[in-house]
């Protein structure tokens, strides 16, 4: 009897052990695909990267580390080489060699790849032995590691058996084995899968690297509504929030057992337009044309939007302004000439609208997310109701995530929010892929506006290929200076990213707003 009560007792223990090293935790929307190269965007990426690994990695600060690679060396001007670590395993157990770098290289070329740009830009990938890659380059690449370091190795194998060679087609909804199931090399293994439900991880007893945490099981669930994601969290039910809502924090921030970790995020969150039509996909326009191809348009818009108030009232302090177009004031040299926003001014905007013949406004849809950004949909209609002092009438479509950025990806809107950022501050980041005009490769992708700059785009392409840093800086400044002129998008500010968890998580807020499990410490419960 005694012996039964001490291994009742001990199991108990056990299983009280492994609850407390259970990690509970809830965001307002889900990952898009476990595809890694399918998607690019912040949720579904730092999903990913749990299961997924790349040749590099970051530290907490940010700072380009080894990862799947233990070291990498610049051979030349137009090549590098990279040497795997041995004994690296995926979670099925296959090796981790040369051929399965070549394989997700060129498979992230594809063109379903939403990374395709990164890709392209990283050359030509070529087997040496079974742990060396060779890198060969048809043009110099300033930041070829920064762009290493978003590309994602899968199995050859593995995707073979699974017929998921190619890059899930997410804009037209197509369904593959690899959205919901994965087999990376990462510190975490997926077990369930319910894409809109819930989401369960456990830690990879095989993993390579080093776990500073003590997290043994994941359990992911989203939560739409910011009055229920609080709740929950300060029930006990979850044990970190990723995206507490900004009117919630002073009331976080005094409530027992509960903690707020917040700090600015590399994210520029703007405002996009439809440049290249003649006539608007969605909306009623005098003269059957597309207004926001007149720079007058494009600049009234701007300057009737009361920024101020949007900080204060509606982001309750939890964003910074700029007339900046890059995810990081870092890329563009911290020069307050390239940060300065255009000055709310309802009289100019007016008169601007006035001169471009829409004194009496015009009506058009904006297209906006309802779970990605920080108050996203809050925002589109604060900017219809600001708007409408020019008498333009705006509809707020909004929408999850799911839906709307393959809306975006089939470039089917005349008005829209978006968002960009990440790990990289360099001002490539933005300008090849979001603002330079529509190309192939990759280039112009997330170009959604579907402008042409042709000033910006010449000097943006050369910047991309200048390996000199002062001329490469003075081709920066030059794109931006004329993209700022030009209107192209309307910058409103980066988001300022609180994170929520219980008393005793111990969490690393990083700047490209990345929650990695294998850094969380959880106190017994």
């Amino acid at each position: 009897m005694k012996r039964l009560l001490a291994a009742t007792t001990l199991l108990l223990l056990l299983t009280l052990g492994a609850h407390a090293q259970t990690l509970r935790w809830a965001s307002q929307g889900d990952p898009q695909t476990l595809d890694p190269h399918s998607q690019n965007e912040t949720m579904t990426n730092m999903v990913n990267a749990e299961l997924y690994e790349r040749l590099t990695s970051r530290d907490p600060k940010l700072n380009l580390v080894p990862g799947l690679a233990s070291s990498w060396t610049q051979t030349g001007a137009l090549s590098w080489r990279f040497k795997l670590r041995p004994g690296v395993r995926f979670h099925d157990g296959t090796p981790l060699t040369a051929d399965d770098v070549v394989f997700s290289i060129q498979r992230a070329k594809a063109p379903t790849s939403m990374i395709a740009v990164y890709a392209n830009a990283v050359g030509t990938p070529r087997k040496v032995d079974e742990l060396t890659v060779d890198f060969q380059l048809d043009k110099p690449n300033p930041i070829f590691l920064q762009h290493i370091d978003q590309l994602w190795i899968m199995s050859r194998k593995w995707c073979a058996t699974h017929r998921v060679t190619q890059p899930l087609d997410f804009k037209n909804k197509e369904e593959s084995y690899a959205a919901l199931h994965a087999n990376g090399t990462g510190p975490y293994l997926l077990v369930s899968r319910e894409p809109g439900v819930k989401t369960v991880f456990r830690r990879n007893p095989n993993w390579w690297g080093r776990f500073s945490g003590n997290v043994q099981e994941v359990v992911y669930t989203p939560i739409a509504n910011d009055a229920t994601r609080l709740a929950a969290l300060i029930s006990g039910e979850v044990d970190f929030v990723l995206d507490p809502a900004p009117r919630d924090l002073n009331r976080l921030r005094s409530t027992p057992g509960v903690q707020v970790i917040d700090g600015p995020e590399n994210r520029l969150v703007f405002i996009g337009m439809d440049q290249s039509r003649d006539k608007l996909l969605y909306g009623r326009v005098p003269g059957d044309k597309n207004p926001f191809k007149d720079l007058r348009v494009r600049r009234a818009l701007y300057q009737a939007i009361d920024i101020e108030t949007l900080r204060s009232k509606l982001m309750s302090g939890q964003s910074l302004p700029t007339g900046g177009l890059t995810p990081s004031s870092l890329a563009s040299f911290d020069d307050p000439a390239l940060q300065t926003r255009l000055p709310f001014d309802l009289a100019a905007a007016r008169q601007l609208m006035a001169q471009a013949g829409y004194a009496q406004g015009f009506e058009v849809t904006l297209d906006c997310p309802n779970n990605r950004y920080v108050n996203d949909e809050k925002i589109c209609t604060a900017l219809a109701a600001m708007w409408a002092q020019l008498k333009i009438k705006v509809r707020v479509n909004a929408m999850p995530r799911v839906q709307y950025f393959p809306k975006l990806e089939k470039y089917d809107t005349s008005l829209f929010l978006y968002g960009w950022g990440g790990s990289l501050t360099d001002a490539e980041s933005i300008l090849t892929p979001v603002f330079r005009s529509r190309g192939e490769q990759g280039v112009g992708t997330y170009n959604f506006g579907g402008f042409v700059n042709e000033r910006a785009d010449a000097a943006a392409a050369r910047s991309s290929v200048e390996p000199d840093p002062a001329k490469r800086e003075a081709l920066i400044r030059t794109a931006l200076t004329e993209l700022r002129e030009q209107v192209n998008v309307i910058p409103l500010h980066r988001q300022v990213i609180p994170w929520a968890a219980r008393q005793g998580v111990s969490v690393v807020h990083r700047p490209d707003n990345w929650l990695e499990w294998a850094w969380v410490k959880l106190a017994p419960r």
